[in-house]
């Protein structure tokens, strides 16, 4: 089977591994859909661990069961979490279920024809796709459900104003869900195209991050905002970021710039006017649960954030269009295509 290797943005891999056979306690799935994650090209994030097989939003259908597994059969739509958190040690229990200690498996990564599903994702860790969410549409559960969790993190509620910092396709998601709280919501961008997909999706008011955003933000808001949610790791939103909170506001890291660069955080004027900063990173099964269940109701509409599907062979140019953000909001591979 054809698996997409990555080694670098620059250096993507089209190779030929041997179909995997399931265990006893595994399950063989069909990639039919695998989105490009903001992450995914992210070097200093993933290059640790390179050569690897990235892909974690995937959207499948089993194919072939282990003979001890009962819970799914064959031509069952799925979707599976890249990894689950154990529910049991002192983090789980906490509700701090992205730091659980006890991970030790993750899913294979999904730019691939066919992934093995581990024993210990298949009791928590697949989700049976309701009829109504297409592949495509599954792509989209994962990155929500970490979006439906920060929002809950900085307690975001009814008539808030919300500013998103970073208008690619995370930050797109967090426009959409802070509308649904009926939230008044600012978008910033220094892409032109992205804001224009902002407004499209709902952001009462857009601003381009390449102008005085505070004073902006001001002008045309006639207040600061409640929570400003960081999706750009650009340490220049960063410090707009400080001067964009209201009093007693939450300023949340959903993105997070290159660990070599330093954040000076203005902790005396914070001090007076608490505001917290609060940070974000995955989802827990609550958060999978509450993604779904958005989805499937259309209370979040997400196919006008699809902007590409390439096959497999294609995956190169997809990274190309995700670094590049001219074009591009939602980039699926399809492996099977």
């Amino acid at each position: 089977m054809k698996v997409s290797v990555w080694y670098s943005n620059e250096d993507i891999r089209i190779e030929e591994v041997p179909k995997p056979k399931p265990g006893h306690q595994e399950i063989l799935i069909k990639v039919n859909s695998c989105g490009i994650c903001g992450s995914d090209i992210v070097e200093w994030y993933r290059l640790p661990r390179a050569p690897l097989v990235q892909g974690h939003e995937i959207g499948a259908e089993v194919v072939e069961v282990g003979r001890l597994v009962t819970k799914y059969k064959p031509g069952d739509r799925v979707f599976v979490a890249p990894k689950m958190p154990c529910m049991k040690c002192h983090y789980c229990k906490n509700g701090h279920y992205p730091v659980c200690s006890n991970v030790s498996e993750r899913l294979p990564g999904g730019f691939a024809e066919y992934v093995l599903v581990p024993e210990s994702l298949i009791a928590n860790g697949i989700y049976l796709l309701p009829d109504n969410i297409t592949y495509d549409q599954s792509t989209f559960i994962e990155p929500l459900a970490c979006v439906v969790r920060a929002q809950r993190l900085a307690e975001v509620q009814k008539n808030q104003t919300v500013m998103v910092m970073g208008s690619g396709m995370s930050g797109l998601l967090h426009v959409k869900l802070a509308k649904t709280k009926h939230c008044r919501v600012i978008a910033t961008d220094i892409n032109r195209k992205r804001l224009e997909f902002a407004d499209r999706m709902g952001a009462d008011i857009t601003i381009n991050a390449a102008e005085n955003v505070p004073e902006q933000l001001i002008a045309e808001n006639k207040g600061l905002a409640d929570v400003v949610i960081l999706c750009t790791s650009a340490i220049g939103a960063v410090d707009q970021a400080w001067k964009c909170v209201d009093k007693g506001g939450g300023i949340v890291f959903f993105a997070v710039p290159h660990p070599d660069i330093k954040v000076t955080i203005p902790i005396n004027d914070f001090w007076t006017r608490e505001t917290r900063i609060i940070t974000s990173y995955y989802c827990g099964p609550p958060d999978i649960d509450a993604a779904i269940n958005l989805v499937e109701s259309e209370t979040i509409k997400i196919d006008d954030m699809i902007t590409q599907r390439l096959p497999l062979e294609d995956i190169a140019r997809g990274f190309q269009m995700v670094m590049e953000g001219k074009e591009s909001i939602k980039v699926i591979i399809k492996p099977n295509l």
